[in-house]
């Protein structure tokens, strides 16, 4: 259905549930159905600052360790809250077939964070490298009013979405030397694709293979947080 990638979840002034919570990586358990997910809480937190957030997606067969740790160290010194799901399948589930059960999954990752936690509206993406990074994409350009900036790090293609808009910024970064989602169909094809339809696209070439360099992930940090 056509509504299908569409999140629900929206940040709110004055979370019912806030409270300070510790720095570091806490499990987030939000029910027996679905897999455990991640939440890194970056140095110098307070609950009365609204702070930037990142949502951060693995690769295929990856983890929520994995999504989380993307950005790292720069979000936790930089004050960037990193929310981190894991996928319900092998990877997102878009790119298996359509959107369901994953979209589900954030949605209520979301919804519980947004219950606890501030979070500037203004600096909140979504993001993740090689399969997730595909699938962010598409989950920011069906739900640009939620996430004004999305991180693709090596990403294949664009998943199908619906209502695509071009009111969301995109950095863009992927290895020249990438064997696994080669440079060449991938984000030289996505990235004029993307502009062509008029999204603001900032775009990176790195010597390397598939993988996030510190220095990429330093300045995906800094767009985020611009």
């Amino acid at each position: 259905m056509p509504d299908r990638a569409r999140l629900s979840a929206r940040p709110c002034d004055a979370p019912p549930l806030a409270h300070e919570a510790a720095v570091g990586l806490h499990r987030l358990d939000l029910d027996a159905a679905t897999r455990p997910m991640a939440l890194h809480v970056p140095v110098g937190w307070c609950a009365d600052t609204p702070a930037p957030l990142a949502v951060m997606l693995h690769g295929a067969g990856g983890s929520a360790a994995q999504g989380g740790s993307l950005l790292e160290p720069f979000a936790s010194h930089r004050g960037l809250l990193v929310l981190a799901p894991v996928s319900q399948g092998s990877t997102w589930d878009a790119l298996r077939g359509d959107w369901g059960p994953d979209v589900a999954a954030i949605d209520a990752a979301l919804a519980w964070l947004f219950a606890r936690y501030r979070v500037d509206a203004a600096h909140l993406a979504v993001g993740g490298f090689s399969d997730g990074a595909s699938y962010a994409l598409g989950l920011a350009l069906a739900n640009a009013e939620l996430f004004p900036r999305a991180l693709a790090l090596s990403p294949g293609f664009v998943p199908r979405a619906p209502g695509q808009t071009p009111n969301v910024a995109v950095f863009i970064a992927h290895g020249t030397g990438d064997a696994v989602l080669p440079i060449g169909p991938c984000s030289r094809r996505i990235v004029p694709g993307l502009r062509g339809v008029g999204v603001d696209v900032t775009y990176l070439e790195f010597n390397g293979g598939h993988e996030v360099p510190p220095e990429v992930a330093s300045d995906a940090v800094t767009w985020v947080l611009k």
